[in-house]
């Protein structure tokens, strides 16, 4: 298991460099996709599958996806259908798509090569551990968490208003 999480954490490591590094954002989304998963994968060695299995829902398959279709949304017009062809090359695609098979031979070595049991500590956290720790000791965080991203949220919409823009 420490083999999955030093190889997942570089994996992580390089598709982030490439997200900072990279100027084209649809070459980023698709690396940041990458390296969300590759953190998944960091959750999964560590003995954490539920954080795991809500990381690759959640972020790498939800919000990941909407933020692909708004960037190739916001690119209207004739120019942009040139712009698009240029994405679909196959040398683009093969930095993703090698990181990502190399996480997918790490996933299957980890369900069927590595000996069955728990993470590198040993310890198993279920979903009802989690449950548990953010309803018990952490609820003031939690609450407080809940608070910053409703704020968030309204002040997106008070920005995003017609009367703001005029």
């Amino acid at each position: 298991m420490e083999f999955a999480f030093y190889f997942a954490s570089g994996i992580a490591v390089v598709s982030t460099l490439r997200v900072v590094t990279g100027t084209n954002p649809v070459h980023a989304l698709l690396y940041l996709i990458i390296s969300l998963i590759s953190v998944a994968m960091i959750f999964f060695s560590l003995g954490a599958p539920f954080a795991g299995a809500l990381e690759v829902i959640a972020y790498a398959g939800a919000i990941m996806v909407l933020f692909v279709f708004v960037v190739m949304m916001l690119n209207l017009g004739p120019a942009s259908v040139a712009q698009e062809r240029g994405w679909l090359t196959p040398g683009i695609w093969a930095g993703p798509v090698l990181l990502g098979a190399l996480l997918l031979i790490e996933l299957l070595y980890v369900l069927f090569a590595a000996p069955s049991g728990a993470g590198i500590s040993g310890v198993t956290v279920d979903a009802k551990a989690v449950g548990v720790s953010l309803f018990g000791p952490y609820l003031l965080v939690v609450e407080l968490a809940s608070m910053l991203l409703l704020a968030a949220a309204v002040t997106a919409f008070h920005l995003g208003r017609n009367e703001a823009k005029e």
